[in-house]
């Protein structure tokens, strides 16, 4: 809530002209300030500023520096804990299976067909954060997913008994189904697993995977396009309501201005991801061989089939809705 000073409140009961402080929001990021979800929180911060004429100061909080994983990113911000957060939407499937289906494997092929999947399934998602005490601000798209190991995984053989780290639900069935190990951890543990040889191998994109300097412990990547999974921006209902209209005006259309930047940015990211993995001598796999990517597409049916199973009527509109082009 926003909090005025005592000179400033004075002066409105008094009827008399007076500056008041500008509301100061708190921002949590679990990823690196260099990753691309906080580069895009950072554009929407700035934007706010600019739109706002600074009455909306924010600070954003990476490295998970506030103490909040993504996982507690939810609820943290329906009680207020901390007013806007940024989290990966996976890690909500706990709160409503809905949150997985950016994530469902080799559902979409590029940034496009992830774009359009998030516009049909976004009036379900700001249902959820409604009945929940938030709004959804924007989306965060991820580059999409593959696989960061010690040696090579072009394979179904080299993919066998692989300790992966993967970041929800849907990974964890694909691989275990695909004959690895997957441990599902939230970013803020990965490196200190790979560092303690607690995990081999990681599913996530070139772009965590350089932001978090991954070719310290590891010297390949498989591009195969997994999936392009999203991040939620989220806030506090009571905090948005407490602005001003002018300022609430400002944070939505800054939100819009961010949507379109990162769905923008991410199209454009992987070439630049790529070239700062060459410079650091990690070998990419890109063409892998079909048997591999047509073993690794089977293996992903039962993360879908479960996740219609758990969306029930709500899935089934959605899948026909994306299938169907509309």
């Amino acid at each position: 809530m926003r909090k005025y000073g005592l000179i400033a409140l004075s002066a409105v009961l008094l009827h008399t002209p007076a500056a008041f402080s500008a509301a100061k929001l708190d921002f949590s990021n679990e990823y690196n300030a260099s990753s691309i979800h906080a580069q895009g929180d950072q554009y929407f911060i700035d934007q706010v500023s600019k739109l706002s004429k600074g009455d909306v100061d924010i600070t954003l909080h990476t490295g998970g520096s506030l103490g909040f994983k993504s996982a507690d990113n939810f609820y943290a911000v329906a009680d207020d804990a901390v007013q806007i957060a940024d989290t990966l939407a996976g890690s909500m499937s706990g709160i409503d299976p809905l949150f997985l289906v950016s994530s469902l494997p080799f559902l979409v092929e590029n940034e496009d067909q992830a774009k359009r999947l998030y516009e049909i399934t976004k009036p379900y998602y700001e249902q959820v954060f409604a009945d929940n005490n938030q709004i959804l601000l924007y989306a965060s798209p991820w580059p999409a997913s593959g696989i960061w190991s010690k040696t090579p995984v072009t394979n179904k053989q080299e993919l066998a008994h692989l300790k992966i780290r993967t970041y929800d639900k849907n990974g964890t069935l694909t691989l275990r189904e695909a004959g690895a190990e997957p441990v599902k951890l939230s970013w803020a543990d990965v490196v200190p697993q790979l560092s303690t040889g607690g995990i081999k191998a990681v599913l996530t994109s070139a772009d965590a995977g350089a932001s978090g300097k991954f070719w310290e412990h590891l010297n390949h990547y498989s591009a195969i396009q997994y999936a392009i999974p999203l991040n939620m921006v989220h806030m506090n209902k009571d905090e948005f309501d407490d602005l001003s209209k002018a300022d609430q005006q400002a944070i939505l259309k800054a939100a819009a201005l961010t949507d379109k930047h990162n769905w923008k940015t991410v199209k454009q990211r992987v070439a630049h991801n790529y070239k700062e993995l060459a410079q650091h001598k990690v070998t990419i796999h890109q063409d892998l061989p079909q048997p591999f990517i047509r073993w690794l597409q089977a293996s992903a049916k039962p993360s879908l089939k479960a996740w219609l199973k758990d969306t029930g009527q709500t899935g089934q509109a959605i899948m026909k809705k994306f299938e169907s082009g509309q």
